[in-house]
């Protein structure tokens, strides 16, 4: 089989799979994309690109600035309700110590980006993948609500829930509940503001007991607000916007005014998971787990949409010139190189997490002291392993194996 003709059938049009269909695209791959939602997602939230993730895109030619626009805020820190900061990180430190600072887009601003990067019918929306048979043979066979396809390789991007995950990891325990829930929305412009205008407010993220509100402005002038609470699984209550007065109304400026102008019917809510424990691996023979559905991890570092571009990234360099035959080495190399970095991160987030939500008044206290005294240059040095932690492979020589990728 040529080159040209080899196929990738990625399941699921969210930030990883389209990356991932957007390098294989440009290393000459035909993709098919299969979607299960009707169309694009026109509500959403934002996501902030760490400069782990912009060195991804930019290993595939991918301009994520055009995308999130260069306006960034001076600062970005942790705040408490009374509106004193805990910590505050420069943005001109962060350029200087990782070479660029973290850019803030919408997540479909992103993904109607990444899509528009593709050849016109690559992404197929309400095609549902029921399965994948035979991922060890030759020609993996992908079911869908649409038809059969065949592949030389199928990823798995489809999400938190991954029912490829479970079909192929049966016996693993699945997600964790973290104890928390979440709101999330993107606020238009205030009155008199547009993109980088100076009376967007700063990035912070302001910890209670047991609740956190998050305040992140986009480039585009649109403000994202996110909100978590210690809470039991499936927590609910009818008015959004009065649960959200009650824990956060008296809490610093601008808090009360941008709840006040939250539509309740675009808050997307949800309960925070991660997986329980690690998968033993990203792959079975020629199909492959990325992003949420190889190592789902609660959004306390920010790092889930941006693990997911670097493994698709990584996965497409490591299957960019290898021959048909030699996908599932490709495949396995992926895994070895992703794993051990992923779950790291994953296990990192999940104790940023009990960190920031404790619900004890004296546990609280002794929290806020700590991330007081921290020193910036500290706080710093802990993003290292973070933001300069992406290793992309070696590229294969042409029709051959891939070098064995080491982990990250």
């Amino acid at each position: 089989m040529s080159e040209v003709a080899r196929h990738a059938v990625v399941v699921g049009a969210g930030i990883g799979g389209l990356t991932a269909a957007v390098a294989l695209h440009r290393a000459g791959w035909r993709v098919t994309v299969c979607e299960r939602s009707a169309g694009p997602a026109a509500v959403g939230a934002g996501i902030v690109l760490a400069p782990n993730a912009l060195r991804a895109f930019d290993a595939i030619g991918f301009d994520a600035a055009r995308v999130a626009g260069g306006t960034v805020p001076a600062a970005m820190g942790v705040r408490r309700p009374d509106g004193r900061w805990l910590s505050r990180a420069d943005t001109a430190a962060l350029t200087a110590r990782y070479g660029r600072p973290p850019l803030a887009v919408h997540r479909s601003a992103l993904t109607g980006a990444l899509a528009a990067a593709l050849p016109d019918g690559t992404v197929r929306h309400a095609m549902a993948v029921t399965s994948v048979l035979d991922p060890d043979g030759r020609d993996p066979l992908v079911r869908t609500s649409g038809g059969e396809l065949t592949a030389d390789v199928v990823i798995a991007a489809d999400g938190i829930h991954s029912p490829l995950r479970r079909q192929y990891f049966p016996d693993h325990p699945g997600l964790r509940h973290s104890g928390e829930t979440a709101w999330r929305t993107v606020l238009p412009p205030a009155h008199g503001t547009g993109a980088g205008g100076a009376g967007a407010p700063a990035a912070a993220e302001t910890w209670g007991r047991g609740e956190r509100f998050g305040v992140v402005p986009l480039a585009d002038g649109r403000v994202y607000v996110y909100a978590t609470a210690v809470a039991p699984e499936g927590y609910r209550p009818d008015d959004v916007i009065a649960e959200l007065r009650r824990r956060f109304g008296h809490w610093h400026d601008p808090i009360p005014e941008i709840i006040a102008r939250i539509d309740p019917a675009a808050v997307l809510r949800h309960d925070l998971y991660d997986l329980a424990t690690a998968l033993p691996r990203y792959h079975r023979g020629r199909l492959a787990w990325i992003g949420d559905a190889a190592h789902a991890m609660t959004p306390n570092l920010g790092q889930g949409g941006c693990q997911a571009i670097e493994d698709a990234v990584v996965l497409a360099r490591l299957l960019e010139r290898t021959a048909r035959a030699d996908v599932p080495a490709a495949v396995a190399a992926y895994s070895r190189a992703r794993l051990a970095r992923t779950d790291a991160i994953r296990v990192r987030a999940r104790r940023a997490g009990r960190f920031a939500a404790v619900t004890h008044p004296l546990a609280a206290a002794a929290r806020d002291l700590a991330v007081r005294a921290t020193p910036e240059r500290v706080a710093l040095r802990a993003l290292d392993s973070l933001f300069d932690g992406f290793v992309l492979p070696a590229r294969p020589a042409t029709g051959g194996a891939p070098p064995r990728a080491r982990a990250q």
